[in-house]
């Protein structure tokens, strides 16, 4: 039985449908990314199954419980680390530790978690007095303190330096392999791949790829990447700029763009790579620095997704603050 089961939820705040009807199943100890664009329904969906607002259709078990019904016992197995949250400003890192760790049985040593996440300086410190970086990994070290059976995450690195970025990403790998299952909501496409088991790809309320990482990659329709700077043959020196429409023209091609450093990136299927080469040489261009990769989950993420390119959602879906 999986750990997580929702099936047919759907959330709505007046005419706007931020979650439409979506399954979605979260096996015991998985690590299950949620993407999407801003407006997705990403972070209602996490709220409601962690009981914070009720679908307006649909069911929701966790660990066996349902959320709402079952608060009590529920918040005692799992831990939620939300976007927006935050502690009393006088209350002080030791003291929050040991706050939310007498909510559950079996906590993890409090202290040794705050070393490990860089507070062990801050024990002290009220909340008020905290940077921004520091607040969020206190929000973590609470959400995983009690050794929770499930662990909700939204926007888990958000604000986070690379150092502190990889560090969290280890304490979550450590969580899971504990035995924690773990629900991550994320804008971060790396973290995504490094983390996760599967991906969720939510747009306007539904979800519109779910599979691996290199799964979802795979559904795109270009799937190679090549880029490289345009260099007239036999000679170092820059050549004029390639005919990118009649690059564009050709079968296999999904897209063209010159990048702001220069660089000429084309997405293209794996059998259209040789006839650009034997374009570039037909236009006396000698590609430098050449690279043929596999595409990306950014690259999966702005294929599979139909949001607006200013990233502000499609029009009519979305999260909300509204109170349900």
């Amino acid at each position: 039985m999986p750990t997580i089961e929702v099936r047919g939820l759907r959330k709505t705040y007046g005419t706007t449908v931020a979650v439409d009807h979506i399954d979605l199943d979260v096996a015991e100890g998985e690590i299950l990314g949620i993407l999407g664009p801003n407006g997705s329904g990403k972070t209602t969906t996490v709220e409601c199954v962690a009981g914070l607002r009720r679908p307006d259709a649909g069911s929701l078990r966790v660990a066996g419980l349902t959320p709402g019904r079952d608060r009590d016992r529920l918040n005692r197995i799992v831990g939620v680390q939300l976007q927006q949250a935050g502690l009393q400003a006088k209350l002080t890192v030791r003291e929050a530790l040991e706050l939310y760790s007498s909510f559950y049985e079996h906590p993890a040593d409090g202290v040794a978690l705050a070393e490990r996440l860089s507070l062990g300086p801050k024990l002290d410190t009220r909340y008020g007095k905290l940077s921004g970086g520091q607040q969020q990994r206190l929000a973590i070290a609470l959400a995983l303190v009690g050794r929770p059976r499930v662990a909700l995450l939204d926007e888990l690195s958000t604000g986070l330096d690379p150092r502190s970025r990889r560090t969290v990403w280890e304490v979550v790998e450590d969580a899971r392999a504990e035995g924690t299952t773990v629900l991550l909501v994320t804008h971060l496409m790396e973290e995504a791949q490094y983390l996760c088991d599967r991906v969720a790809l939510f747009d306007r309320g539904r979800i519109v790829a779910l599979d691996t990482p290199e799964g979802v990659v795979s559904r795109t329709r270009v799937p190679t990447v090549m880029s490289f700077f345009r260099t007239a043959s036999g000679s170092a020196s820059p050549a004029g700029a390639p005919d990118t429409a009649a690059l564009a023209a050709i079968d296999g091609v999904e897209r063209v763009r010159v990048r702001e450093d220069g660089r000429i990136e084309l997405g293209l299927t794996d059998e259209a790579v040789p006839e650009v080469l034997d374009r570039l040489a037909a236009e006396g261009i000698r590609p430098g620095r050449l690279r043929v990769v596999d595409a990306t989950l950014d690259d999966a993420f702005l294929n599979l997704t139909s949001a607006s390119a200013d990233g502000t959602g499609a029009p009519g879906t979305g999260d909300t603050t509204e109170e349900a």
